[in-house]
């Protein structure tokens, strides 16, 4: 793994959810006002969801992730990872596994800057329009705990744009999740948009009418086929 400060930092204001799924799974949902969103912040895997942010390092999602897979739980993972990390005071990283929730927000972090967590979710933004934009993400992860994973990514994501977002504007924004029921709609990125999160939200509509599709077709395995997210 390269050092951490390798060049792979990057500012990023972002506002992201980390959930798992009611019928299992992991998934994350990001946006921010940078473009490329969705090569930067989400990992996933079949045993946990982490969004690597602030002073972005892209080793750190991975890193995290495989400490789980190792048997960490993900507070000992990111906890573990931080301490020896020269830059963790301008580091926002969070995460989900079967353990429950963690996050971490440096306190250099640019102001808004925070998270919270709840049943099986944690959400956290920096250089946010507020708290107001955790609280309504939130809000939204606790009222649709019964949802498809995508969708509830989706409508919390929308929650977090709705009560502000990044105080700067949008450019990009990403959905990444596994699931035991894969769909086409669990692996969408924006990279470049006026309005990213409204996009990723008619990118949903333009798989579930490619689903319908590939149903036809190929049945209900070719839907799982076609819908596995690689990681």
């Amino acid at each position: 793994m390269p050092p951490l400060d390798a060049p792979t930092a990057l500012d990023l204001a972002t506002f992201s959810v980390c959930l798992r799924g009611a019928c299992g799974g992991y998934g994350v949902a990001v946006a921010t006002a940078r473009p490329n969103v969705g090569s930067l912040v989400p990992y996933v895997s079949e045993s946990g969801a982490v969004a690597t942010q602030a002073r972005v390092d892209t080793t750190l999602g991975a890193r995290t992730l495989a400490a789980i897979e190792a048997g960490l739980p993900i507070s000992a993972a990111i906890d573990g990872l931080l301490a020896v990390d020269d830059a963790r005071a301008v580091r926002q990283l969070h995460g989900i596994d079967a353990t429950g929730a963690h996050a971490v927000t440096g306190a250099d972090c640019v102001p808004w800057a925070g998270s919270g967590a709840g049943d099986g979710v944690s959400v956290a933004g920096n250089m946010l329009a507020g708290p107001e934009v955790v609280d309504a993400m939130l809000e939204a992860a606790d009222a649709g705990r019964d949802l498809e994973i995508g969708e509830r990514l989706l409508r919390t994501l929308e929650a977090g744009q709705a009560a502000g977002g990044d105080k700067r504007g949008k450019q990009s924004a990403a959905l990444l999740a596994v699931s035991p029921e894969p769909r086409l709609h669990h692996n969408l990125r924006v990279d470049d948009h006026t309005d990213p999160v409204a996009e990723l939200r008619r990118l949903e509509g333009v798989m579930a009418d490619q689903t319908d599709a590939i149903r036809r077709e190929y049945g209900e395995e070719g839907v799982r086929l076609f819908s596995r997210v690689r990681r």
